[in-house]
């Protein structure tokens, strides 16, 4: 929402109604071009910075799914060495009935 300059009743009795009102409009014309200049610098900086977000996130993702995977690997080991001996103390128990 832009703001318009004013100028003081003073001014406009010293320079003049003419030049204060041209005064008035160029400052808000550089207002103008100013927000605009930096709402287009904000949109770029949000541009990279979403960039590199994205980017972190992704190299975040397949470090994980590299650190599942050998907790994965990991877990099947331990599985297989808990239950393996419980199946054949369980087949044992089958077989001698």
């Amino acid at each position: 929402m832009p703001v318009t300059a004013k100028l003081s009743r003073r001014f406009y009795e010293v320079f003049g109604e003419e030049i204060a009102k041209e005064l008035v409009d160029w400052f808000n014309a550089v207002d103008s071009t100013y927000r605009t200049d930096l709402r287009e610098l904000n949109e770029i900086n949000f541009a990279r910075f979403d960039a590199k977000l994205e980017q972190r996130l992704a190299e975040l993702r397949a470090e994980l799914r590299v650190e599942i995977q050998k907790i994965r690997s990991d877990l099947m080991k331990w599985m297989f060495a808990f239950w393996a001996p419980t199946a054949l103390g369980v087949v044992a128990l089958l077989l001698r009935r």
